[in-house]
């Protein structure tokens, strides 16, 4: 689960999710990003941040490694959206998420999903954080996999 949910995500993350599996807006798409771990600010202030273009605004970096990009997510890929009913909760899922022969360079420190209601034209100021995962990994070459917790990213309960 995650180690932060950001203030703006409150309460919105579930929605966010359905959005993308519904395909409404059509171009509407989940994004992994990877914080570096090399000046990264506290959660504290972090996740006061509204949008991906503010969370590395400050001394927070996104990693810069060779092999590294962003992962985007459209309704294909994810777990559909069903509530659970039997424990009064929702929880939401991702595929385990791997980059290929990653260089050494940053530190990677946090794992984000954000949300960007339009894919075509956005810019990181229209991306919606929501979600931040501690992911302390110190490229090497080697393949690198975000495993997700077997009950998802989030939990809505």
């Amino acid at each position: 689960m995650p180690g932060i949910v950001f203030n703006i995500a409150l309460g919105r993350s579930v929605e966010l999710y359905k959005r993308v599996d519904t395909n409404d807006p059509a171009n509407a798409v989940l994004v992994v990003a990877v914080l570096a771990a090399s000046g990264i600010e506290s959660e504290a202030v972090l996740k006061r941040k509204d949008d991906l273009a503010a969370v590395v605004a400050g001394t927070t970096n996104e990693v810069t490694n060779p092999g590294y990009v962003r992962k985007i997510l459209t309704d294909t890929d994810l777990v559909a959206f069903a509530p659970d009913d039997a424990n009064d909760r929702v929880d939401l899922d991702i595929p385990d998420q791997t980059w290929t022969g990653v260089a050494a360079g940053d530190g990677w420190g946090d794992l984000l999903i954000c949300y960007d209601s339009d894919s075509t034209g956005g810019t990181d100021a229209n991306i919606v954080p929501m979600t931040m995962h501690d992911f302390v990994v110190n490229p090497d070459g080697s393949d690198i996999t975000a495993q997700v917790n077997a009950a998802g990213f989030f939990r809505a309960s």
